[in-house]
């Protein structure tokens, strides 16, 4: 099995992202073939791993996938890789809230059986940093905590200070960072700037990344670290799709027949700067399913892919893009035109906006009777959902785990049905079904469900209609 490493921090913000990026950047620039992994919904800090390896950032949810498909996924994404790179997700022992130690990198640590090196910001402390660690590598005797990375050390006379507080706690450090403007990446109000937005920048930063972490790192120690994980016996996830939509969550990989010969219909994907939200296994479960994946970019394509029969469009940044996507008005009348004609459309979170009648004042799709603005109020957290109405994604009754993060309010005119039911944390209803199109706030990962590509491709399957 790929030798495995799980980076993970007490809490956000101590420099995980910096720290596993450029670890992968590192250990790729040495030769080896290294396999990105994020746990929990993230979709930007993939984009990263993906620059520092050349492969599919992936990510790892327990939620939304259940706990049973943790490790399908990370050997299917891992498959023919000398090393695992695990990006944790907030504070190693943090959550899906109010569900125990559901959907954290510790949980995940152990469904991997993978070695854990926790990032600490030293920033702020001296001695009182082997009082955390040890209370982090004590909670839990099941996880593992291999190493320690210290993270924004500001002196030599702060690491010797830090080394020797930790020289007695039994877990080895293996890494000093000290403070570097250049690693660090831009956030805004939902995280990180994507990559597909900063190109040029972010290959710096990586490269940045990679220097540090090969400079104040002990290299070999962390592979033979990763290469001490015992074996891991989990047949790698297949993208194949099922008949009949279960209750997501359960744990329990479904291994059905992909769908039989049938026409290939064009499935466009919306991609480009404005909507880099996506799960690799979406594309690969709309490919089993029968469909033909198309790429296309709403901020330069005027049209959508020749015969396109259905169409998806991820979450991103369209209020960051909301002129430009205002100003391709040809592409903009294609896809209201392709909605009008009942074809199948999905749309997640910015493909909701993009689908409203317009975003801040400015005027998007109209697909939907519908006025989206920007919020101060960020709505985040995972949601427990049940389909309202029939849909080309799901039948009514159908349940599905999902995932908000936005700042934005959308208010709804006539002329569509509720998407979902969410059962938690609050109970309310939530997104549209109208005709063809399904468009809502969550976010859902497929994996986890893939008889909802089957259902989407299956209602694209009667010929091009754009």
């Amino acid at each position: 099995m790929v030798a495995r490493l799980v980076i993970a921090a007490p809490s956000s913000g101590a420099g995980k992202t910096t720290v596993a990026t450029g670890l992968m950047a590192a250990f790729a620039g040495r030769g080896l073939a290294v396999s990105p992994h994020k746990v929990g919904p993230d979709y930007i800090d993939p984009g990263y791993h993906a620059l520092a390896t050349g492969r599919p950032g992936r990510n790892l949810d327990a939620y939304m996938c259940g706990t049973g498909l943790v490790a399908p996924l990370f050997a299917h994404g891992a498959r023919g890789c000398d090393l695992a790179v695990v990006e944790g997700v907030m504070g190693l022992y943090d959550g899906a809230a109010d569900q125990g130690e559901l959907a954290s990198t510790a949980q995940v640590s152990k469904l991997l059986k993978a070695p854990v090196v926790l990032v600490v910001d030293a920033s702020s402390q001296s001695r009182s940093v082997a009082a955390l660690v040890h209370g982090f590598a004590s909670w839990d005797p099941e996880v593992r905590i291999g190493g320690v990375i210290l993270n924004k050390v500001a002196t030599d006379r702060h690491e010797h200070l830090l080394r020797e507080a930790l020289g007695e706690s039994g877990v080895p450090v293996l890494g000093v960072l000290r403070r570097a403007p250049a690693v660090a990446t831009p956030s805004r109000h939902l995280g990180l700037v994507p990559v597909a937005e900063r190109q040029a920048a972010a290959v710096s930063a990586v490269a940045a990344q990679a220097e540090q972490v090969l400079a104040g790192c002990d290299m070999e120690a962390l592979l033979a670290l990763a290469r001490s994980a015992p074996e891991l016996h989990a047949e790698p996830w297949v993208a194949e799709v099922g008949e009949r939509l279960h209750a997501c969550g359960s744990g329990v990989p479904t291994r059905s027949a992909p769908a039989e010969r049938m026409p290939r219909p064009v499935v466009a994907v919306a991609g480009g700067a404005a909507f880099t939200f996506s799960y690799a296994e979406h594309a690969e479960l709309l490919t089993a399913a029968g469909a033909e994946v198309v790429t296309f970019d709403p901020l330069r394509d005027e049209a959508l892919p020749e015969g396109t029969s259905g169409l998806v469009i991820g979450g991103g940044f369209p209020e960051m893009y909301g002129s430009e996507l205002s100003a391709n008005e040809p592409l903009r009348k294609a896809v209201a035109a392709l909605a009008a004609s009942g074809a199948p459309v999905a749309a997640e979170c910015a493909g909701l906006l993009y689908l409203a009648r317009s975003l801040d004042g400015t005027p998007m799709c109209g697909v939907l009777d519908a006025e989206a603005r920007m919020s101060s109020r960020l709505t985040l957290g995972y949601r427990d959902a049940v389909a309202v109405s029939d849909s080309v994604l799901a039948p009514a009754g159908a349940r599905m785990r999902g995932h908000e993060f936005h700042r934005t309010v959308i208010e709804p005119g006539a002329g569509a049905s509720a998407a979902w039911g969410l059962r938690q944390p609050e109970r309310r209803v939530e997104g549209f079904v109208q005709g063809g199109v399904h468009a809502s706030y969550v976010h859902t990962h497929w994996a986890g469900a893939p008889e909802v590509a089957a259902r989407f491709v299956g209602r694209c399957a009667g010929g091009p209609v754009a």
